[in-house]
């Protein structure tokens, strides 16, 4: 095929009240010169007609397998032979049922069936569906096969209720399908060395009340974290994601667990377990108040002052500013990296640093009993809450400095090294 050709994506719409999103899917695509041909399924057709999908694309739609019209002049081998990438969207838990066991008792299976181009699904439907171990599966066979996703996003439903299971914006799937048409022939389907492997990563910042409205927590965005959760699932693994609070969706195939405050996220770890690797990528804070007010802390004049604890009333700004007594938080990376018959083969820790940065990671590395760290010096500009990190790797055998990268780049590298290392069983016996 040209390379130069117009590039043409044949879009499947199924069933669902995310269907009318591909509409405007239709409309990105035809702004920027591809061709678009639509398969309705008859689910789809309940929410959108053939008719406003074909003058948005200004082709045929096609809804019937066993259509002598349609079989005769292209065939549901053709549909897919002539486009350049499948775009399913949405995708409902029963397509992706269906392409994951290889059945083809409608058009849109059929053509999932017969297609040697690239896939691409922006899953949706209810959260349950979206979790339930069924959908796992075949989510996770897909993407086995080399079928790509764009989401789905975290947010509230037309059911009610709130949770992963929507189905991604128009626009996001419109870059992730452009960037599969730039990316040329397809791909064979991915290595997954880490196939029935478990592991545990954490991320973003934890968040310590002092009262219902304050608290202590920093500026970390989770990006890194989640990230390597990624990276983690599209090795094979089974991955749970403990999210301190962030703004960001979950990533495809990946359990999210959220959590607040630093014994929250210690507890959920240690309900995670067992686990082959852990990756604690999350930053937690060091203290929290000794005690947490029930009201908003005042700051009148002659505000009381604390000693052992967070007052009952909101703090006041004048002289004397209360004092808030802190405690020590749970240590969760030491206390994983602890020898015992539920510690992960793997530990992999992270430091942030302003300054000394192989120094205090070596001296962390060693303090901690893990197997690994992830060192990065936050003052680098863009490095914390930005798009790129620098990081330097450190065992206990040495060193190795990462060149500056993408967070995502820098996930897929250190999910390599953790397959590897697991594959190998090299780190089995350092738990220290």
């Amino acid at each position: 095929m040209d390379p130069s050709a117009p590039k043409r994506v044949l879009l499947i719409v199924g069933g669902g009240i995310a269907a009318y999103k591909a509409l405007e899917l239709v409309r990105l695509f035809r702004r920027a010169g591809v061709g678009v041909r639509a398969v309705l399924t008859r689910a789809g057709a309940e929410f959108v007609t053939p008719l406003s999908l074909g003058a948005l694309s200004e082709d045929r739609v096609f809804t019937e397998l066993f259509s002598l019209t349609d079989e005769q002049e292209i065939g549901h081998i053709e549909l897919s032979r002539q486009a350049d990438l499948l775009v399913v969207a949405p995708a409902s838990a029963n397509l992706l049922a269906k392409a994951a066991n290889g059945m083809a008792d409608d058009l849109a299976a059929t053509v999932l069936l017969a297609t040697d181009k690239p896939v691409l699904m922006a899953p949706a439907m209810n959260v349950r569906m979206w979790l339930h171990p069924a959908t796992v599966r075949n989510v996770d066979s897909l993407a086995g096969d080399g079928v790509r996703f764009v989401g789905p996003d975290e947010g509230a439903m037309a059911c009610g209720e709130f949770g992963p299971g929507r189905m991604a914006e128009p626009q996001a799937i419109f870059t992730a399908a452009m960037g599969l048409l730039a990316s040329g022939p397809v791909a064979a389907p991915p290595v997954r060395p880490l196939k029935s492997r478990r592991v545990l990563v954490t991320a973003g910042p934890t968040f310590e009340p002092i009262d219902p409205v304050r608290g202590l927590s920093n500026r970390s965005s989770g990006k890194q974290g989640y990230a390597i959760a990624e990276a983690l699932a599209e090795l094979g693994a089974e991955v749970t994601l403990i999210s301190g609070p962030v703004d960001l969706p979950t990533p495809t195939a990946v359990r999210r667990v959220k959590v607040v405050t630093a014994s929250q996220m210690l507890e959920a770890c240690r309900a995670a377990l067992p686990v082959d690797a852990a990756v604690m990528a999350a930053a937690v804070s060091d203290w929290r108040p000794e005690r947490v007010a029930d009201r908003k802390l005042k700051k009148e004049a002659g505000a009381p002052e604390i000693r052992l604890g967070v007052a009952d009333r909101k703090l006041k700004k004048e002289a004397g500013a209360p004092e808030i007594r802190l405690v020590r938080n749970p240590d969760i990376l030491a206390t994983l990296s602890q020898p015992g018959p539920e510690r992960p083969q793997l530990v992999v820790g992270f430091a942030a640093e302003t300054d000394h940065l192989e120094e205090h990671a070596r001296d962390k590395l060693v303090r901690k009993g893990c197997n690994w760290i992830v060192a990065n010096d936050v003052t680098r500009p863009g490095v914390l809450g930005g798009e790129e990190n620098v990081v330097t790797l450190l065992t206990h055998e040495g060193e190795e400095a990462w060149p500056r990268a993408t967070k995502v780049e820098v996930a897929r590298r250190l999910a390599e090294r953790i397959a590897a290392a697991l594959a190998e069983g090299s780190e089995a016996g350092d738990a220290r």
